[in-house]
């Protein structure tokens, strides 16, 4: 199977590379796939800076090994449809896989280049190529004051057209149950699936508690910094934190926004110089296991949410504790993936210390957590969530195939030199349509679950495989 995977990708320093990566890392152990890696140009990252605050620099980063990138479309380019739909077509893929949010291609400040980029996957569609979406967010669930967007009425407007240009392509897979809700209610979308966004571990290994709590407790934040992950609130509750914890550290790590640039360097220059807190700036990939597994706490103190966390998914693979702002899409988050986290008041800095230290001061309340979200994240692995997609995929193949020969079946009974025979002529029965008794509102966190969904009726999943 040719894949085409649309992503931002490593060393880009741009939103989802990391996962991105992943995607493609798991993909490559699957000797039946054929990746290309079609992924943003790369360019001066000034919103990514290391912990003394210097822009990552570009000429120095080269292409990670083993994995085939063709870099063929820019960020802020109103000309990325004519790019990909060039090298699509002399590529030839079975599927062509996006990975996206809404700020994928370009900012709302260039919002003629965005609404192009997302307009792509629908052109893809026509072009004649399978084509399917991962969509990281949904509008409707932004809070736009939070996210520092202006002209909002005007905004919802446009971003309702790009909706449903996305919706266009051939299937559309969303992280949160309350966006299929909203896709499959709003736009009445038909080919929205239910996914899970998946911890990245291949084989998850068991927390050490022995790296935690020796010397300091630590409390990790990480993420891009500056519009609605804010650290206003963490740095005012983290010096009441220090009152009822004196070994407690706050590591803050990532870039910034990209519309933020110098938000994180801002806000470090204005705390006092004896607290412990430590800024780390961007982290490479291969440093995130060891700053995870000697985290205490993983604390996201954001204004609002703009869909799954990335950060809370790594805190499940590593099997630490979660304290987080009290937001809807976390609040479905959790309950769906029966994550172990404590809620805040968003804003409340009084109310963030609190939480934070009832886990630190309770060994035993931040193993349960930490062991629950360990279980948690071993239900959803990386390799369990793409095996799910490559599913899909090659059962929609199938379907492609069993389409044609029922087209070719019709037009050949329908010859007048065709043979009578109640064979020959007898229609396709539905049940060999192995996407019959697909549930598009199902969340799948199984490959044999998921695969053993498409059985047909009175047939043992187990004959199909």
């Amino acid at each position: 199977m040719k894949i085409c995977l649309v992503a931002t990708f490593p060393p880009s320093g741009r939103q989802l590379n990391e996962y991105a990566f992943h995607i493609a890392r798991e993909l490559r152990r699957h000797p039946e796939v054929e990746l290309t890696i079609l992924a943003d140009e790369l360019t001066e990252y000034a919103f990514a800076t290391d912990q003394n605050g210097c822009p990552l620099p570009v000429d120095s980063q080269t292409e990670l090994p083993g994995f085939n990138v063709v870099r063929c479309w820019k960020f802020g380019s109103a000309a990325n449809p004519i790019h990909l739909l060039k090298t699509i077509r002399k590529l030839k893929p079975d599927v062509v896989w996006y990975n996206l949010v809404f700020s994928s291609f370009a900012t709302p400040a260039n919002p003629f280049a965005a609404f192009a980029g997302l307009s792509t996957p629908a052109l893809t569609r026509a072009a004649g190529f399978y084509t399917h979406i991962t969509l990281h967010h949904i509008i409707e669930h932004v809070d736009f004051a939070a996210a520092g967007v202006r002209q909002e009425k005007l905004f919802r407007l446009g971003t309702d057209l790009i909706t449903r240009a996305l919706l266009a392509a051939n299937s559309v897979s969303v992280l949160l149950p309350g966006y299929h809700r909203t896709l499959t209610t709003k736009y009445s979308a038909h080919n929205v699936l239910l996914g899970t966004h998946g911890t990245f571990a291949t084989v998850p290994t068991p927390p050490d508690f022995t790296k935690r709590g020796n010397p300091d407790k630590r409390i990790l934040a990480i993420g891009h910094w500056g519009t609605y992950k804010r650290l206003e609130t963490l740095m005012e509750a983290f010096p009441r934190v220090l009152e009822k914890v004196p070994n407690a550290r706050l590591i803050v790590a990532g870039a910034n926004h990209h519309t933020k640039t110098g938000y994180w360097e801002s806000i470090r220059a204005a705390q006092p110089s004896h607290l412990p807190i430590e800024f780390r700036g961007y982290v490479s990939e291969e440093d995130i296991p060891e700053l995870y597994r000697t985290t205490s706490i993983v604390v996201m103190p954001y204004d609002s949410a703009t869909g799954s966390s990335g950060p809370a998914h790594q805190a499940c693979e590593y099997g630490v504790p979660i304290v987080c702002a009290d937001i809807a899409d976390f609040r479905g988050m959790a309950a769906n993936e029966n994550m172990a986290i404590l809620f805040h008041k968003a804003g409340d800095a009084n109310q963030l210390a609190e939480k934070l230290v009832a886990i630190l001061q309770s060994p035993e309340l931040e193993r349960q957590m930490a062991e629950q979200n360990f279980a948690a994240g071993a239900e959803m692995t990386m390799s369990n969530v793409v095996a799910n997609y490559l599913r899909w995929f090659e059962l929609n193949r199938h379907k492609k195939v069993l389409s044609r020969i029922r087209s070719f079946s019709e037009l050949d009974c329908s010859s007048p030199n065709a043979e009578a025979s109640p064979r020959r002529n007898a229609p396709m029965r539905e049940k060999q349509n192995p996407l019959r008794s697909f549930e598009p509102g199902r969340h799948y966190t199984d490959v044999d679950k998921f695969a053993g969904s498409f059985a047909d009726e009175g047939t043992a999943a187990s004959e199909n495989r």
